[in-house]
């Protein structure tokens, strides 16, 4: 075939090179201009988040205060308990120990019988 154009190898090699960037350069993405509701948009959007974030951590602050309420009702009924348990060994200890002197001596004659008993 014959060259007609009479260009050498380095001439299409440059011509390729050429035709690449401009194929390259149809698919970049063209420069646009700035809109201006795009930055009402972005403010919107980043006050609605920040909106969503102090629900959530005004939410999770609740979720901790019913905890410690509870965990204070918890501790609250463990010592009303406890006092409680402690309060009836101590009314048993002052019922034992309230025995009258006549009584006292009444049970220790019952024995010292049952003892005189046990040996005849």
């Amino acid at each position: 075939m014959r060259d007609l154009k009479q260009t050498g190898f380095t001439d299409r090699l440059t011509a390729q090179q050429e035709a690449k960037k401009a194929l390259l350069a149809r698919f970049k993405p063209k420069a646009a201009a700035p809109d201006p509701e795009f930055d009402k948009l972005a403010a919107k959007r980043a006050a609605e988040k920040e909106a969503l974030r102090q629900q959530h951590e005004l939410a999770k602050a609740e979720i901790r205060r019913q905890k410690a309420e509870q965990e204070a009702i918890r501790l609250e009924a463990a010592r009303l308990a406890e006092e409680e348990s402690e309060a009836e060994r101590r009314g048993a200890r002052k019922e034992r120990k309230a025995l009258t002197k006549a009584e006292q001596k009444a049970a220790r004659d019952a024995r010292y019988a049952a003892r005189k008993a046990r040996t005849r």
